[in-house]
């Protein structure tokens, strides 16, 4: 019978990853030890060194004040979660070319399956040694653990070079064992030592630990606890049990370490060893859309680079249609002979893929981000890349050119909002809500026109009219009395009433403490003059402040 073919996974760790991403943008001209700070409760902590941090006796973990004591040079950035978040997305992208069998490991490694992809780069040492020499041209510190488990290969990346985590004796640590338990633990060193091989093939030139097909349970077994990815309270646990590597466990029944450290600890020995399956399962990539065009000879001229970024319209919504995907916003990148960039960024207020329309408000968008462009400016690399896209709903039939009419004076609105947008941006133009209040400033809310839909339903009417203009109560010169004066002055002016309508008393929400309502209950009326004004007046009752006559509408 023949035997099944054992899978190799390979895992990436990568110790000074949230560091040298930020030394990557500073093209490694660092010459100080560089830390990233995170927040840890009240503390600041240590999350990521570069390695002049780390060789200055630095570590991951320690409070800034203590890092800072140690080394006095220290340049320490704090952390960007979403950043480091999507770099390594990217680096994840970038390993497709060694096996489409890739996911994130942790905050700080990959992990992939390289089975049957490994004889393309020479065999599984040369694979390991270009992954090496490519991070390394990135600027990337790595180190490589290959193994038949996914738990062996993490292990082995990150502790197969001898780094463990030292367990110092404390004071509950059994420090001074029994006779009898010393006789017995050395009575099973020396069954077990010799079935031990040596830990891995290691290079000598770089940090790749690899072990053997059908041989990593004998790499795994001297490898320390920590390299089973426990939580620290179990390893200091195991710790104080005087069990400090692998192969201590495996001499422990089961039961009793299921049942004083949980089962957790029994599946990570087993996905170590392989008796339990852990396979790589590859994140879902999300869709992406981008063209680009470089030049053997720059170009300068208006007419060639609106010519190029029409073929790269062209092509990139060739691109969306096929994927059944509309651009709702792109960016536009244009790279000068001097290495300098600009980009142009183009939102639409609603999805599109029809190139010309999409070139024409980019031309638009050019104009307003092009205008200090000097003439003697030469591009030589164009890039358009949708950074937003939806997916292309079936819009449901609906008989007669009535609905194709209402369709196209929809579309004909959102280009209008759009090239408006262009201008004076999108977020400056909005359109009315009803909101869920009853207050009067409340009653209503403004949302982006460009991300909204028209209010279709009836408007909430009030029991009596409200006023064209609403503007923020104004204290008017009247006497305090709650019913309707017959002459008060507002805005330097002296009015005297005609007639009115109301009252219409309001309340204040009581569930929320607002500056502008604590003047209490509020009587409005809607007040004429003579002197042809129609005003919005209330009447506060007082509250936490003291009431009186206000002004906040007006009819005309």
């Amino acid at each position: 019978m023949a035997r099944a073919k054992t899978r190799r996974i390979l895992s990436i760790y990568l110790p000074h990853l949230a560091a040298e991403q930020i030394l990557r943008l500073h093209r490694g001209t660092s010459l100080q030890p560089l830390a990233v700070i995170a927040e840890a409760g009240n503390r600041q902590v240590l999350s990521s060194l570069c390695p002049k941090a780390q060789a200055a006796g630095l570590y991951r973990g320690q409070a800034l004040s203590a890092a800072m004591a140690l080394c006095a040079n220290l340049i320490t950035r704090s952390q960007n979660p979403a950043q480091e978040q999507a770099f390594h997305k990217a680096l994840c992208r970038w390993a497709e070319k060694f096996s489409p069998w890739i996911a994130a490991e942790g905050t700080d490694g990959l992990v992939m399956d390289i089975s049957g992809c490994a004889h393309l780069f020479g065999g599984e040492t040369a694979m390991a040694e270009t992954i090496c020499a490519d991070l390394a041209a990135l600027g990337l510190s790595a180190e490589i653990g290959l193994a038949d488990t996914r738990g062996a290969a993490w292990a082995l990346a990150r502790f197969g070079h001898g780094r463990g985590r030292a367990h110092q004796a404390r004071g509950d640590a059994i420090s001074q064992e029994a006779r009898a338990t010393r006789a017995r633990a050395a009575l099973r060193r020396r069954d077990m030592g010799p079935k031990f091989a040596p830990p891995a093939h290691q290079s000598k030139e770089m940090p790749i630990h690899i072990a053997p097909p059908l041989e990593t349970r004998a790499a795994v077994l001297p490898l320390p606890i920590a390299a089973l990815r426990l939580g620290d309270e179990t390893i200091d646990g195991l710790a104080r049990l005087g069990l400090h590597q692998i192969h201590h466990l495996l001499a422990q029944p089961r039961a009793g370490l299921a049942r004083r450290f949980g089962p957790f600890l029994l599946q990570r020995l087993d996905q170590a060893l392989g008796s339990l399956a852990e396979p790589v399962s590859p994140a879902r990539s999300t869709p992406y859309f981008a063209v680009r065009m470089s030049f053997p000879e720059p170009i300068g001229t208006s007419d060639d680079l609106d010519a190029a970024i029409l073929r790269l319209t062209e092509a990139l919504c060739q691109k969306l249609d096929k994927a059944g995907r509309d651009l709702r916003s792109l960016r536009l990148d244009l790279a000068e002979m001097t290495e300098a960039r600009r980009h142009i960024t183009l939102r639409l207020a609603r999805s599109h893929t029809d190139a010309r329309t999409v070139y024409s408000l980019l031309k638009l968008q050019m104009e307003q981000g092009l205008k200090d462009l000097e003439p003697s400016t030469a591009f030589d690399m164009i890039r358009l890349e949708a950074l937003q896209t939806e997916a292309r709903n079936a819009i449901p039939h609906q008989g007669g050119d009535r609905a194709a009419r209402a369709h196209a004076a929809r579309s004909a609105l959102d280009d209008l909002i759009t090239r408006i947008g262009t201008r004076i941006g999108l977020e400056a133009i909005t359109r009315p809500h009803p909101a869920d209040s009853h207050l009067p400033e409340k009653s209503q809310k403004s949302l982006a026109a460009a991300w909204s839909d028209p209010f279709e339903g009836l408007w909430p009417r009030a029991h009596l009219p409200r006023p064209l203009t609403l503007f923020k109560p104004e204290f008017i010169d009247a006497p305090d009395s709650p019913e309707p004066p017959f002459r008060f002055a507002w805005r330097r002016q002296n009015f005297t009433v005609k007639s009115y309508i109301g009252p219409e008393r309001i309340a204040p929400e009581w569930w929320l403490d607002d500056p502008n309502w604590r003047t209490g209950l509020r009587d409005y009326w809607c007040i004429t003059t003579e002197q042809g004004a129609r005003l919005w007046l209330f009447y506060a009752h007082g509250g936490a402040i003291t009431g009186g006559w206000f002004a906040q509408g007006d009819f005309t």
